[in-house]
């Protein structure tokens, strides 16, 4: 799979984690920064992730930062973009089952590491229904509501 990632100061170290992981699990990876934790502002390496994923350069995007609702935020001003907020793995699963969601975001501050980790194994690994969801997604995305 081809996975897009970035985050801010307060999401670098376990972006750099999430990147090892991605890479050892055989994923393509590239990196939109921040490329320390130094303090930056989010939306400037958010919305490359978004774009690339939305223009279907990468399958997948992940974004961090502290608690990473900004994040969240930030990508789902992006067209075609379904990004979930994960907080625990119940959310990061029902976030690909129910919503097909092609980009996460996590908060450093909200989860442990192991959580952290977890979020995105799941979320790689758990297929889309469809059915249902896939009406409830084209209603989203008619605008026609």
């Amino acid at each position: 799979m081809r996975i897009a990632i970035g985050s801010d100061h307060a999401g670098f170290e376990y972006k750099q984690e999430i990147i090892s992981l991605l890479k050892n699990l055989g994923h393509m990876v590239k990196d939109f920064g921040t490329y320390s934790n130094e303090s930056v502002d989010y939306p400037v390496f958010i919305y490359p992730v978004a774009r690339a994923v939305a223009q279907n350069e990468f399958d997948r995007g992940i974004v961090l930062g502290g608690s990473g609702n900004g994040e969240a935020i930030t990508a789902n001003r992006i067209p075609d973009i379904r990004c979930a907020l994960c907080i625990n793995e119940d959310l990061a699963l029902l976030s690909r089952e129910h919503n097909n969601a092609n980009m996460i975001s996590l908060g450093q501050r909200m989860m442990t590491r192991e959580t952290a980790i977890s979020c995105v194994k799941i979320w790689l690994d758990t297929p889309f229904e469809g059915g249902r969801h896939q009406r409830r997604i084209d209603l989203i995305d008619s605008g026609k509501l």
